[in-house]
């Protein structure tokens, strides 16, 4: 659920973003259209913006013309009025004024003005547009009508602001309150916002950080760890829910996701959910299954001895009746101190405690040791086992035997085990002397892993829905430490499945020479 709630909160960012920036291209495509010189000027009577029209009909560009006095390109008494009228009257129609361009003789125009004002209803400057009199004077029966136009188009712009300002507004205190920490970079990968959240979080304040690039953030010390996971090459890349270790109390998942308008990334975005208290609890309980475990192996350990004690008879004779019983719960003793086995290696995994002990080993005796130990219930099930080695020789490499064994055993097992009677299971060993990997696998023409169950596969504990409904054993755990196992040695791990038709598991381990010692594991 928590997941779902974040999406729809990402997605919701998403797209009040996309809605402000589309609106603020919507202005300023409508300011520079218009064909009416149009300036915005601030309530000291400074330019602050003008359109190509009014750069046109002044003769200045606009870099001229941006920060300067409105009263240098007009009659200072006239102009002075005009601002005078403005500001108190909020807004004034054709006042007269003599025009000062910059390369040609004064003109006469026409002035039209309107007040600006930010939703508190105080003034923040007013809109200035011009109508050239030389045309406007032979065409005086249009005048009344564009004169209207243009009060239209200032009110346009106006409201267009008012609406861009607002939604700014509810967006940035959307931002402001977000519960996760947030941080926006630009298309060129400078810090264009950091939320207090992120600021808390990362203990650095917003003015240190933004309008800063991602190697300029590297200076600020606090970021370093962050840095170090999101970007490559000075890029920052695409990062899906990865685990940030922060201190040592305090652990954030981190996602990266590119803003898009249309093809054109506008910038990245990246989220830091705080998950410390969910690691703690995770630990709580990694800890709770293996003091559980540890107490439970010596009691069984205990039981399973008193059983061999019965079955060999040091305790005295028993009948066959009584020896067929004995036997029976010692398999099912065998079985709950393999589970515990296996829960001590699952809180050994989650701990960072799985290690290994790796020997120059040949890896194909080790394969066919596992699939003589099926042989009986191959026969059992008529299933067809087929062993596939390579023309060449693989060379021995430096595994962890009963690490590597038991992976080898799990992969087989899973295909003997829900392979039905009469079915195929193909295994194969391939030496990959290019890329300097051995590759196994095995094949089953079994029950297959529905396709909205795969992505679980390797987790704790799962099981198939028609695994379930077959009534075989097994309890899940064994392709969690399988995947572990090998990463552990630097391999990979993967499969392919289709229901109803068969799974195929593959795991590749690397291999390279090393002077004077023949090959071991590549590291």
């Amino acid at each position: 659920m928590a997941t779902k709630e974040g999406d729809s909160k990402e997605r919701r960012i998403a797209a009040l973003l996309e809605d402000l920036s589309l609106l603020e291209d919507y202005i300023r495509e409508f300011f520079g259209f218009s064909p009416l010189p149009l300036c915005s000027v601030s309530p000291i009577g400074v330019i602050l913006e003008v359109n190509p029209s009014f750069e046109k009909i002044s003769g200045y560009k606009i870099y001229e013309l941006v920060g300067k006095p409105i009263e240098g390109l007009f009659e200072k008494e006239k102009i002075e009025e005009l601002s005078k009228e403005t500001l108190e009257k909020g807004s004034v129609e054709g006042k007269e004024l003599l025009l000062l361009p910059k390369d040609r003789e004064e003109a006469i125009v026409s002035a039209f003005s309107q007040v600006r004002k930010n939703p508190e209803g105080e003034v923040i400057g007013y809109f200035i547009a011009l109508f050239d009199l030389t045309d406007i004077k032979r065409a005086e029966n249009e005048l009344k009508e564009t004169q209207s136009a243009i009060l239209n188009i200032l009110d346009d712009v106006d409201e267009a602001r008012i609406r861009a300002e607002e939604e700014k507004d509810k967006t940035l205190t959307v931002i402001t309150n977000f519960a996760d920490g947030l941080l926006v970079f630009d298309k060129e990968n400078k810090l264009s916002l950091i939320n207090p959240q992120m600021e808390d979080f990362f203990k650095v304040k917003a003015k240190d950080a933004v309008g800063k690039s991602v190697s300029e953030l590297g200076n600020v010390p606090t970021f370093n760890p962050l840095l170090n996971l999101i970007t490559k090459d000075g890029e920052i890349k695409r990062i899906n829910r990865e685990e940030l270790t922060i201190t040592e109390t305090f652990v954030v998942e981190l996602s990266t996701i590119p803003m898009m308008r249309g093809k054109e990334k506008l910038g990245t975005l990246v989220i830091t959910h705080n998950i410390t208290r969910e690691k703690r609890v995770e630990r709580l309980k990694t800890e709770f299954v293996s003091l559980a475990a540890h107490q439970l192996r010596t009691p069984l350990s205990a039981i399973k001895w008193t059983l061999r004690m019965l079955m060999e008879g040091d305790l005295g004779e028993i009948t066959d009746e009584q020896r067929d019983y004995v036997d029976k719960t010692a398999q099912s003793t065998e079985r709950m101190i393999g589970l515990i086995n296996d829960l001590l290696n699952v809180t050994r995994i989650e701990e960072g405690r799985y290690l290994y002990n790796p020997i120059p080993l040949p890896i194909e005796p080790l394969i066919q040791s596992v699939i003589d130990n099926y042989e009986e219930e191959i026969q059992r099930k008529k299933i067809k086992l087929e062993f596939s080695k390579p023309s060449q020789k693989p060379p021995s490499i430096r595994v962890d035997e009963e690490k590597i064994k038991l992976a080898v055993q799990n992969i087989i097992d899973n295909a003997v085990r829900y392979t039905p009677s009469g079915g195929e299971v193909k295994v194969s060993l391939k030496y990959d002397k290019k890329k300097k990997e051995i590759e196994v696998s095995a094949k089953d023409s079994g029950i297959g892993i529905p396709k909205d169950q795969q992505r679980r596969v390797f987790s704790k504990f799962f099981r198939g829905d028609n695994a379930i409904s077959m009534k075989t054993g097994g309890t899940g755990r064994g392709l969690f430490i399988t995947k572990h196992m090998i990463e552990a040695h630097g391999g990979k791990i993967w499969f392919e499945s289709e229901e109803g038709k068969g799974t195929a598991f593959y795991f590749t381990l690397p291999i390279r020479e090393v002077e004077g010692k023949g090959v071991i594991m590549e590291k």
